[in-house]
């Protein structure tokens, strides 16, 4: 059984063994063997980042289809804030929310006006823990995870709420439950995603043991429904809303930094630049910061794999959208406000899946391993072993996951060798010196071993190249 659940998946059929995935998997994840990539499923963090550079379409995230929709006799739609900026000229989130109900769903529930409330709760809980700053924002689950794997230093630095998208799925059921006397098990709580993460996180949650979102469907699903109930939605438009500028700007990358109003707070999205923010985190590089806000997307959630529009586009139509919305309308100190809904209630552990070994002297005779068949090989990084550095190649031979032999240059260089040792002992053989019948016998197994290396080079190379 795997120790994460994943929404990321590979379809072996249509993976052409190219080296794309494995040069821009940010936490080294993914290796090719036998032709075909492989994911492994202890460093994926769902980023989706495979999904976006493979040219054949072999990686591709998991999530619920429309008609579950079907399976209950009530159903919420929770749309994320990223969704509005997928239209054009959308002047009012109303026509989007009205054209869920008209496309299905029983009612609806903005997880903007859910991130307005965890702005409340954040602006609390930076106040009251101003001895543990900076406070990292948890709203994304491919960082929460590379935190926990790579960074476990950081983890107390973690805010400890839940994400926007939990605690609208908790107050939307409660809504429910209480509008229609129905029970639990025949409400179905759909989340409108663009990423899939969000996916990763419905089935395997932070902070809570199980999550209310009983369903997790892609944007670029839902998307050209809504065009088409968008036209239906006339003057009679019901007032649907419930979220302000705050909310609405959780889509982008800074929006949830900028409703904590703070300027020293530090946003930055795509996984890579994640990563180095979270490296000079670890390093202690950065001063008088009360919060850091992170997206493993480019732009934000805009940017995720499972969304249409541009994410860069995608920001400027939210940005236009947010214009003319109040600040906020949904409130912690509100009559039927979130606020038991909020904190975490278990803790994140830190996930050593990195370590080379069970203990920590294991690790470092290990890691001495590491450094000495680094040094055999080239150092140029090129993934033609499947690996997508030459140290990531040595980390997987010492456990036990590849061979050196794996590596075409440092094949070829034994070739080379055993050719001129072959080459010394044919020439002592010709010329008489020694004990002929020994130096025929190692001649004979100095050339079966080249056959053998001759073998695995060419394997190798129809790997590389399979058509």
């Amino acid at each position: 059984m795997d120790k994460f659940y994943h929404s990321v998946r590979l379809d072996p059929e249509l993976c052409k063994g190219c080296i794309n995935c494995i040069k821009r998997c940010p936490t080294e994840a993914i290796r090719v063997r036998n032709g075909k990539a492989q994911i492994k499923s202890e460093f994926c963090i769902d980023c989706g980042e495979c999904i976006r550079v493979c040219p054949h379409h072999a990686k591709h995230a998991t999530y619920d289809t429309l008609d579950v929709m079907n399976q209950y006799r009530y159903t919420v739609a929770l749309p994320a804030p990223s969704l509005y900026s997928q239209f054009n000229n959308l002047e009012d989130v109303n026509i989007v929310l009205n054209a869920l109900i008209r496309m299905g769903f029983d009612d609806v529930f903005e997880v903007s006006a859910a991130a307005e409330l965890v702005s409340d709760a954040t602006r609390e809980y930076l106040t009251q823990h101003e001895d543990n700053l900076p406070i990292i924002s948890t709203a994304c689950p491919s960082v929460v995870r590379l935190i926990r794997v790579r960074f476990p230093n950081l983890i107390p630095h973690l805010l400890p709420l839940n994400p926007p998208v939990e605690v609208a799925a908790m107050l939307a059921a409660k809504h429910a439950m209480d509008k229609t006397g129905l029970k639990r098990e025949e409400i179905g709580i759909c989340f409108i995603s663009p990423c899939p993460s969000k996916v990763t996180y419905a089935k395997a949650p932070l902070g809570t043991a199980k999550s209310e979102i009983d369903h997790v469907l892609a944007i670029k699903d839902v998307y050209p429904k809504l065009l088409f109930h968008m036209k239906e939605v006339g003057e009679d438009i019901q007032e649907l809303g419930t979220s302000g500028k705050i909310g609405i700007s959780w889509g982008r990358s800074g929006g949830e930094a900028s409703g904590l109003f703070t300027e020293n707070y530090l946003a930055a999205d795509g996984i890579e630049n994640v990563i180095r923010v979270l490296e000079d985190l670890e390093d202690q590089k950065f001063t008088n910061l009360k919060f850091v806000e992170l997206n493993a997307c480019n732009g934000g959630c805009v940017g995720g794999v499972l969304t249409v529009e541009n994410p860069y586009v995608a920001e400027v139509k939210l940005k236009r959208l947010r214009k003319y919305m109040p600040v906020a309308r949904s409130h912690m100190d509100m009559e039927d406000s979130a606020e038991e809904v909020v904190p975490w209630d278990t803790n994140v552990q830190f996930e050593p899946v990195f370590s080379l070994g069970d203990t920590m002297m294991e690790s470092f005779k290990r890691l001495n391993q590491v450094e000495r068949l680094v040094k055999k090989f080239p150092g140029l990084d090129c993934g033609s072993c499947g690996a997508p550095t030459c140290k990531a190649l040595a980390e997987d031979i010492v456990r036990g996951q590849a061979s050196e032999q794996d590596c075409v240059y440092y094949l070829r260089e034994n070739l080379h060798k055993l050719s001129e040792e072959v080459s010394i002992l044919a020439d002592d053989l010709h010329a008489g010196h020694g004990d002929g019948t020994e130096t025929l016998r190692i001649l004979k197994e100095y050339i079966t071993r080249i056959s053998d290396e001759m073998s695995v080079l060419d394997n190798r190379q129809e790997e590389d190249d399979p058509g």
